[in-house]
Protein backbone atom coordinates (compact mmCIF):
# COMPACT_ATOMS: atom_id res chain seq x y z
CA UNK A 1 0.00 0.00 0.00
CA UNK A 2 2.36 2.68 -1.16
CA UNK A 3 -0.24 4.82 -2.81
CA UNK A 4 -0.26 8.05 -0.83
CA UNK A 5 -3.35 10.09 -1.37
CA UNK A 6 -4.09 13.74 -0.94
CA UNK A 7 -7.08 15.92 -1.55
CA UNK A 8 -6.56 19.41 -2.80
CA UNK A 9 -9.49 21.70 -3.46
CA UNK A 10 -8.17 24.45 -5.68
CA UNK A 11 -9.95 27.68 -6.49
CA UNK A 12 -8.56 29.67 -9.35
CA UNK A 13 -8.51 33.41 -9.00
CA UNK A 14 -7.96 34.02 -12.74
CA UNK A 15 -5.31 36.67 -12.53
CA UNK A 16 -3.59 35.70 -15.75
CA UNK A 17 -1.84 38.72 -17.10
CA UNK A 18 1.47 39.52 -18.71
CA UNK A 19 3.34 38.82 -15.49
CA UNK A 20 1.75 36.21 -13.22
CA UNK A 21 -0.98 33.71 -12.42
CA UNK A 22 -2.57 33.53 -8.98
CA UNK A 23 -3.92 30.21 -7.73
CA UNK A 24 -5.90 30.04 -4.49
CA UNK A 25 -6.56 26.66 -2.95
CA UNK A 26 -7.31 24.46 0.02
CA UNK A 27 -5.53 21.23 0.95
CA UNK A 28 -7.49 18.51 2.75
CA UNK A 29 -7.76 14.79 3.38
CA UNK A 30 -10.33 13.19 1.05
CA UNK A 31 -11.52 10.44 3.38
CA UNK A 32 -11.87 12.46 6.58
CA UNK A 33 -12.37 15.89 4.95
CA UNK A 34 -9.92 17.26 7.51
CA UNK A 35 -7.73 20.14 6.36
CA UNK A 36 -3.97 19.63 6.02
CA UNK A 37 -2.30 22.65 7.65
CA UNK A 38 1.11 23.91 6.53
CA UNK A 39 1.23 21.79 3.39
CA UNK A 40 3.93 22.95 0.97
CA UNK A 41 2.88 24.15 -2.49
CA UNK A 42 5.65 24.63 -5.04
CA UNK A 43 6.66 24.38 -8.70
CA UNK A 44 8.57 21.16 -9.42
CA UNK A 45 12.25 21.76 -10.12
CA UNK A 46 11.92 25.47 -9.28
CA UNK A 47 12.81 27.21 -6.01
CA UNK A 48 9.47 29.06 -5.78
CA UNK A 49 6.76 28.02 -3.31
CA UNK A 50 4.33 28.86 -0.54
CA UNK A 51 2.97 27.19 2.61
CA UNK A 52 -0.71 26.65 3.41
CA UNK A 53 -2.13 28.20 6.56
CA UNK A 54 -3.67 26.41 9.56
CA UNK A 55 -6.84 25.71 7.55
CA UNK A 56 -4.93 24.31 4.57
CA UNK A 57 -5.61 27.44 2.48
CA UNK A 58 -3.11 29.22 0.26
CA UNK A 59 -2.68 31.90 -2.39
CA UNK A 60 0.19 31.20 -4.79
CA UNK A 61 1.46 33.90 -7.18
CA UNK A 62 3.28 32.23 -10.08
CA UNK A 63 5.14 33.89 -12.99
CA UNK A 64 3.10 33.34 -16.14
CA UNK A 65 6.06 31.77 -17.94
CA UNK A 66 5.75 28.81 -15.53
CA UNK A 67 2.21 27.93 -16.69
CA UNK A 68 3.55 24.76 -18.37
CA UNK A 69 5.45 23.64 -15.27
CA UNK A 70 4.20 21.17 -12.65
CA UNK A 71 2.45 22.32 -9.48
CA UNK A 72 3.32 20.14 -6.45
CA UNK A 73 1.58 19.84 -3.08
CA UNK A 74 3.49 17.99 -0.33
CA UNK A 75 2.50 17.02 3.18
CA UNK A 76 4.00 14.62 5.71
CA UNK A 77 2.26 11.25 5.36
CA UNK A 78 0.92 11.88 1.85
CA UNK A 79 2.11 11.34 -1.68
CA UNK A 80 3.12 14.55 -3.41
CA UNK A 81 0.30 15.69 -5.68
CA UNK A 82 1.39 16.89 -9.12
CA UNK A 83 -0.46 18.60 -12.00
CA UNK A 84 0.50 21.04 -14.76
CA UNK A 85 -0.26 24.63 -13.81
CA UNK A 86 -2.20 25.13 -17.05
CA UNK A 87 -4.52 22.21 -16.23
CA UNK A 88 -5.79 24.13 -13.20
CA UNK A 89 -6.69 27.13 -15.34
CA UNK A 90 -9.98 25.89 -16.77
CA UNK A 91 -11.09 29.29 -18.01
CA UNK A 92 -13.84 29.56 -15.39
CA UNK A 93 -12.99 32.14 -12.77
CA UNK A 94 -13.68 31.02 -9.19
CA UNK A 95 -14.72 27.54 -10.45
CA UNK A 96 -13.30 24.98 -7.96
CA UNK A 97 -10.97 22.33 -9.38
CA UNK A 98 -11.16 19.25 -7.16
CA UNK A 99 -8.30 16.77 -7.02
CA UNK A 100 -9.04 13.86 -4.67
CA UNK A 101 -6.64 11.15 -3.59
CA UNK A 102 -6.88 8.78 -0.63
CA UNK A 103 -4.82 9.00 2.58
CA UNK A 104 -1.71 6.86 2.85
CA UNK A 105 -1.56 3.38 4.29
CA UNK A 106 2.14 3.06 5.06
CA UNK A 107 3.80 -0.31 4.55
CA UNK A 108 6.76 -0.29 6.93
CA UNK A 109 10.17 -1.70 6.14
CA UNK A 110 10.78 -2.07 9.86
CA UNK A 111 12.59 -5.35 10.17
CA UNK A 112 16.18 -4.76 9.21
CA UNK A 113 16.90 -1.11 9.87
CA UNK A 114 15.60 -0.95 13.44
CA UNK A 115 17.62 -4.06 14.32
CA UNK A 116 20.84 -2.51 13.00
CA UNK A 117 20.39 1.14 14.05
CA UNK A 118 18.77 2.58 17.14
CA UNK A 119 16.82 5.85 16.98
CA UNK A 120 19.63 7.77 18.70
CA UNK A 121 22.14 6.41 16.20
CA UNK A 122 19.94 7.53 13.30
CA UNK A 123 19.92 11.09 14.68
CA UNK A 124 23.71 11.05 15.23
CA UNK A 125 24.13 9.93 11.63
CA UNK A 126 21.77 12.68 10.44
CA UNK A 127 23.75 15.34 12.35
CA UNK A 128 27.05 14.03 10.95
CA UNK A 129 25.63 14.30 7.40
CA UNK A 130 24.36 17.88 7.61
CA UNK A 131 27.17 19.18 5.41
CA UNK A 132 26.32 16.52 2.80
CA UNK A 133 22.58 17.18 2.78
CA UNK A 134 22.33 20.97 3.09
CA UNK A 135 23.81 23.78 0.95
CA UNK A 136 27.56 24.20 1.30
CA UNK A 137 27.88 27.11 -1.10
CA UNK A 138 26.32 30.62 -0.86
CA UNK A 139 22.58 30.96 -1.42
CA UNK A 140 20.00 33.74 -1.19
CA UNK A 141 16.44 33.30 0.13
CA UNK A 142 13.39 35.51 -0.39
CA UNK A 143 11.22 35.31 2.69
CA UNK A 144 7.95 36.52 4.21
CA UNK A 145 8.14 37.25 7.94
CA UNK A 146 5.24 37.85 10.33
CA UNK A 147 5.10 38.48 14.06
CA UNK A 148 1.98 38.90 16.17
CA UNK A 149 1.96 39.94 19.84
CA UNK A 150 -0.77 38.99 22.29
CA UNK A 151 -1.19 40.29 25.83
CA UNK A 152 -3.68 38.92 28.34
CA UNK A 153 -5.64 37.16 25.57
CA UNK A 154 -5.84 40.25 23.32
CA UNK A 155 -3.77 40.76 20.16
CA UNK A 156 -2.05 44.14 20.31
CA UNK A 157 0.26 44.31 17.28
CA UNK A 158 1.06 42.84 13.87
CA UNK A 159 4.18 43.27 11.74
CA UNK A 160 4.90 41.72 8.33
CA UNK A 161 8.05 42.05 6.26
CA UNK A 162 9.46 40.89 2.93
CA UNK A 163 13.16 40.12 3.31
CA UNK A 164 16.21 38.71 1.55
CA UNK A 165 18.42 36.33 3.57
CA UNK A 166 21.97 35.50 2.49
CA UNK A 167 23.89 32.55 3.91
CA UNK A 168 27.37 31.27 3.03
CA UNK A 169 26.67 27.61 3.82
CA UNK A 170 25.52 25.12 6.47
CA UNK A 171 29.00 24.61 7.95
CA UNK A 172 28.93 24.11 11.71
CA UNK A 173 29.27 27.52 13.45
CA UNK A 174 31.61 28.09 16.39
CA UNK A 175 28.84 29.91 18.27
CA UNK A 176 25.54 28.02 18.05
CA UNK A 177 23.49 31.07 19.05
CA UNK A 178 25.11 33.88 17.03
CA UNK A 179 23.44 34.82 13.73
CA UNK A 180 25.47 33.94 10.62
CA UNK A 181 22.98 34.95 7.92
CA UNK A 182 22.74 38.50 6.55
CA UNK A 183 19.25 39.94 6.16
CA UNK A 184 18.10 42.80 3.91
CA UNK A 185 14.68 44.37 4.45
CA UNK A 186 12.66 44.84 1.24
CA UNK A 187 9.25 45.94 2.50
CA UNK A 188 7.52 46.18 5.87
CA UNK A 189 4.02 46.95 7.13
CA UNK A 190 2.80 47.14 10.71
CA UNK A 191 -0.23 47.98 12.81
CA UNK A 192 -0.40 51.06 15.04
CA UNK A 193 -0.26 48.75 18.07
CA UNK A 194 3.50 48.58 17.65
CA UNK A 195 3.64 52.07 19.12
CA UNK A 196 1.67 51.42 22.30
CA UNK A 197 3.12 51.02 25.78
CA UNK A 198 2.30 47.32 26.08
CA UNK A 199 4.95 46.34 23.52
CA UNK A 200 7.50 47.19 26.23
CA UNK A 201 6.70 43.82 27.78
CA UNK A 202 8.13 42.06 24.71
CA UNK A 203 11.70 41.73 23.47
CA UNK A 204 12.54 44.87 21.47
CA UNK A 205 15.53 43.40 19.61
CA UNK A 206 15.35 42.27 15.98
CA UNK A 207 12.82 39.44 16.29
CA UNK A 208 13.48 38.13 12.78
CA UNK A 209 17.20 37.74 13.37
CA UNK A 210 16.45 35.96 16.63
CA UNK A 211 13.97 33.68 14.82
CA UNK A 212 16.66 32.58 12.34
CA UNK A 213 18.90 31.39 15.19
CA UNK A 214 16.10 28.95 16.14
CA UNK A 215 17.04 26.77 13.16
CA UNK A 216 18.32 23.77 15.14
CA UNK A 217 19.75 22.09 12.05
CA UNK A 218 21.60 25.15 10.73
CA UNK A 219 23.08 25.89 14.16
CA UNK A 220 23.51 22.26 15.40
CA UNK A 221 21.36 22.92 18.46
CA UNK A 222 20.89 19.35 19.67
CA UNK A 223 21.50 17.94 23.15
CA UNK A 224 24.85 16.20 23.46
CA UNK A 225 24.14 14.03 26.52
CA UNK A 226 24.26 10.28 25.91
CA UNK A 227 21.03 9.90 27.89
CA UNK A 228 19.14 12.01 25.33
CA UNK A 229 20.13 9.72 22.45
CA UNK A 230 19.23 6.63 24.51
CA UNK A 231 15.74 7.99 25.19
CA UNK A 232 14.95 8.60 21.49
CA UNK A 233 12.48 6.09 20.07
CA UNK A 234 11.17 5.15 16.63
CA UNK A 235 7.61 6.19 15.80
CA UNK A 236 5.65 4.98 12.77
CA UNK A 237 7.56 5.54 9.53
CA UNK A 238 5.97 7.88 7.01
CA UNK A 239 6.56 9.68 3.69
CA UNK A 240 7.44 13.25 2.71
CA UNK A 241 8.06 14.50 -0.83
CA UNK A 242 7.46 10.89 -1.98
CA UNK A 243 10.43 9.73 0.11
CA UNK A 244 10.41 7.25 2.98
CA UNK A 245 11.05 8.95 6.31
CA UNK A 246 12.03 7.81 9.81
CA UNK A 247 10.06 9.42 12.64
CA UNK A 248 12.01 9.81 15.90
CA UNK A 249 10.43 10.95 19.17
CA UNK A 250 11.79 12.17 22.53
CA UNK A 251 9.28 12.81 25.33
CA UNK A 252 11.13 12.94 28.62
CA UNK A 253 11.99 16.57 29.54
CA UNK A 254 10.46 18.10 26.42
CA UNK A 255 8.74 16.92 23.25
CA UNK A 256 10.89 16.54 20.13
CA UNK A 257 9.77 14.87 16.91
CA UNK A 258 12.21 14.50 14.01
CA UNK A 259 11.50 13.38 10.45
CA UNK A 260 14.62 11.99 8.77
CA UNK A 261 14.90 10.96 5.11
CA UNK A 262 15.77 7.25 4.96
CA UNK A 263 17.95 7.50 1.87
CA UNK A 264 20.11 10.54 2.72
CA UNK A 265 19.56 10.88 6.50
CA UNK A 266 18.63 14.51 5.95
CA UNK A 267 16.40 16.07 8.62
CA UNK A 268 13.35 17.22 6.65
CA UNK A 269 11.07 18.35 9.48
CA UNK A 270 11.40 19.08 13.20
CA UNK A 271 8.79 19.81 15.90
CA UNK A 272 9.81 20.90 19.41
CA UNK A 273 7.73 21.86 22.43
CA UNK A 274 8.85 22.71 25.95
CA UNK A 275 6.95 24.03 28.97
CA UNK A 276 8.98 25.05 32.00
CA UNK A 277 9.37 27.98 34.39
CA UNK A 278 12.50 30.11 34.04
CA UNK A 279 13.15 33.51 35.63
CA UNK A 280 13.75 36.26 33.08
CA UNK A 281 13.62 39.85 34.37
CA UNK A 282 12.25 42.16 37.05
CA UNK A 283 10.47 45.36 36.06
CA UNK A 284 9.18 47.66 38.81
CA UNK A 285 6.71 45.57 40.84
CA UNK A 286 6.54 42.77 38.24
CA UNK A 287 8.73 39.79 37.47
CA UNK A 288 8.61 37.66 34.32
CA UNK A 289 9.07 33.94 33.84
CA UNK A 290 9.48 32.04 30.61
CA UNK A 291 6.54 29.62 30.34
CA UNK A 292 6.39 27.78 27.00
CA UNK A 293 7.91 27.52 23.52
CA UNK A 294 6.77 25.66 20.41
CA UNK A 295 8.96 25.43 17.31
CA UNK A 296 8.39 23.98 13.81
CA UNK A 297 11.18 23.78 11.20
CA UNK A 298 10.52 22.45 7.71
CA UNK A 299 12.89 21.83 4.79
CA UNK A 300 12.33 21.37 1.06
CA UNK A 301 14.53 19.38 -1.39
CA UNK A 302 15.93 21.47 -4.26
CA UNK A 303 18.68 20.24 -6.59
CA UNK A 304 19.78 17.43 -4.28
CA UNK A 305 20.02 19.60 -1.15
CA UNK A 306 17.54 20.50 1.62
CA UNK A 307 16.74 24.20 2.02
CA UNK A 308 14.75 25.94 4.74
CA UNK A 309 11.08 26.10 3.76
CA UNK A 310 9.21 27.27 6.85
CA UNK A 311 10.13 28.28 10.42
CA UNK A 312 7.66 29.03 13.22
CA UNK A 313 8.23 29.85 16.90
CA UNK A 314 5.49 30.60 19.46
CA UNK A 315 6.73 31.65 22.91
CA UNK A 316 4.88 32.59 26.10
CA UNK A 317 6.11 34.69 29.04
CA UNK A 318 4.09 35.12 32.26
CA UNK A 319 4.26 38.26 34.42
CA UNK A 320 3.75 38.00 38.19
CA UNK A 321 3.26 40.45 41.02
CA UNK A 322 6.54 40.45 42.97
CA UNK A 323 4.89 40.81 46.37
CA UNK A 324 2.11 38.24 46.13
CA UNK A 325 3.48 35.99 43.40
CA UNK A 326 0.07 36.20 41.69
CA UNK A 327 -0.11 35.93 37.90
CA UNK A 328 -0.97 39.37 36.44
CA UNK A 329 -0.99 38.64 32.69
CA UNK A 330 0.50 36.51 29.92
CA UNK A 331 2.36 37.68 26.82
CA UNK A 332 2.56 35.51 23.69
CA UNK A 333 4.80 36.16 20.69
CA UNK A 334 4.02 34.30 17.44
CA UNK A 335 6.66 34.43 14.68
CA UNK A 336 6.67 32.82 11.22
CA UNK A 337 9.08 32.81 8.29
CA UNK A 338 8.05 31.44 4.89
CA UNK A 339 10.84 31.05 2.31
CA UNK A 340 9.08 31.66 -1.02
CA UNK A 341 12.07 31.69 -3.40
CA UNK A 342 15.70 30.52 -3.36
CA UNK A 343 18.64 31.56 -5.52
CA UNK A 344 21.30 28.89 -5.04
CA UNK A 345 23.78 30.67 -7.28
CA UNK A 346 23.64 34.37 -6.23
CA UNK A 347 25.95 36.75 -8.06
CA UNK A 348 26.54 38.87 -4.99
CA UNK A 349 26.01 38.81 -1.25
CA UNK A 350 24.13 41.28 0.93
CA UNK A 351 26.57 44.07 1.73
CA UNK A 352 26.94 45.75 5.12
CA UNK A 353 25.23 48.82 3.66
CA UNK A 354 22.23 46.72 2.54
CA UNK A 355 22.08 44.67 5.75
CA UNK A 356 19.05 45.19 7.95
CA UNK A 357 19.81 47.06 11.14
CA UNK A 358 20.09 44.91 14.25
CA UNK A 359 17.33 46.60 16.26
CA UNK A 360 13.56 46.00 15.98
CA UNK A 361 11.91 45.95 12.56
CA UNK A 362 9.22 48.35 13.77
CA UNK A 363 11.85 51.11 13.99
CA UNK A 364 13.20 50.56 10.47
CA UNK A 365 11.16 53.04 8.49
CA UNK A 366 9.70 51.86 5.20
CA UNK A 367 6.73 53.39 3.42
CA UNK A 368 3.78 51.05 2.98
CA UNK A 369 3.71 49.68 -0.59
CA UNK A 370 0.22 48.23 -1.20
CA UNK A 371 0.92 47.24 -4.81
CA UNK A 372 3.89 45.14 -3.69
CA UNK A 373 1.90 43.31 -1.01
CA UNK A 374 -1.00 42.58 -3.37
CA UNK A 375 1.31 40.39 -5.47
CA UNK A 376 3.66 38.88 -2.89
CA UNK A 377 3.56 35.27 -1.66
CA UNK A 378 2.57 35.34 2.02
CA UNK A 379 1.00 32.89 4.47
CA UNK A 380 -2.71 33.33 3.85
CA UNK A 381 -4.81 34.61 6.73
CA UNK A 382 -7.32 32.22 8.28
CA UNK A 383 -10.60 32.59 10.16
CA UNK A 384 -8.44 32.12 13.23
CA UNK A 385 -6.80 35.40 12.25
CA UNK A 386 -10.18 37.15 12.44
CA UNK A 387 -9.67 37.38 16.19
CA UNK A 388 -6.32 39.09 15.56
CA UNK A 389 -7.89 41.49 13.07
CA UNK A 390 -10.83 42.28 15.37
CA UNK A 391 -8.45 43.11 18.22
CA UNK A 392 -6.13 45.20 16.05
CA UNK A 393 -8.92 47.10 14.26
CA UNK A 394 -10.59 48.45 17.37
CA UNK A 395 -9.34 51.92 16.42
CA UNK A 396 -9.29 51.79 12.61
CA UNK A 397 -8.89 49.37 9.66
CA UNK A 398 -5.49 47.68 9.26
CA UNK A 399 -5.09 49.01 5.72
CA UNK A 400 -5.26 52.55 7.10
CA UNK A 401 -2.87 51.63 9.92
CA UNK A 402 -0.35 50.27 7.41
CA UNK A 403 -0.46 53.57 5.51
CA UNK A 404 0.02 55.59 8.64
Amino acid sequence: MRHLLLCTSLFIVGLVNAQQITISGKVQNHETKEVLPFATIFIGGKPIGVVANERGEFDFHIPVDLRNDILNVSMIGFQTYQAPVWSLLNGKEFEPVLIELLPASVLLNEVVITDSLRAGEVLKLAISKIEENYPMKPFLMDGFYRDVKKMGGTYISLLEAAVKIYDDNYAEPRNKYKLRERVALKEVRRSLGYGNKFTEFFDRDNLLEDLLTNNNVRYRQFPEEAEFFKELTFDTDTYYYNREVFVLTYQKDFLLRLYIDKETYGIVHLEYENAHQEDLEIRNDLESKFARIKRIIDFKPIGGKFFLNYLSVVSQVNWYDRSSGKLKFETTLERQLLVNNIDNNPRERISLAQKMRSYGLQYQDKNYNKKFWDNYNVIKQTPLDKKIIEDLEREEPLEKQFKE
